[in-house]
């Protein structure tokens, strides 16, 4: 019987000690992900783009890429286009870069 009631003891202990560590998982995996963020500018000749994390500025692009001109987007919605092209790439641990074919799928004009 004593050994009985010490591993009643035993498993009560792993249970709780289970239940601590399932909690602290369940809270480490809803907290709050630093994200990135986007945001436009304006420049002398249109417009452009920064990507910033923790406030600390990781991309400013202030001309469209991948062209042969130093044209900056002729609209702010044009730019944030583009970086949220790139954001998400960013996520997905890929290349940001940005080709001529993202362009043209974006409408962006160049």
């Amino acid at each position: 019987m004593i050994i009985n009631i010490t591993e009643q003891f035993f498993w009560s202990k792993i249970q709780k000690n289970l239940l601590f560590i399932l909690l602290v998982l369940q809270f480490t995996a809803c907290a709050k992900k630093e994200t990135l963020t986007i945001e436009s500018f304006k420049t002398q000749t249109g417009w452009g783009y920064t990507i910033a994390h923790k406030n600390k500025v990781l991309i400013k692009q202030s001309v469209i890429p991948v062209i042969n001109d130093t044209k900056s987007f002729s609209s702010e919605n044009d730019a944030l286009k583009v970086g949220n092209l790139v954001v998400e790439k960013l996520n997905q641990h890929i290349s940001p870069t940005v080709t001529k074919n993202d362009l043209i799928l974006l409408k962006i004009k160049f």
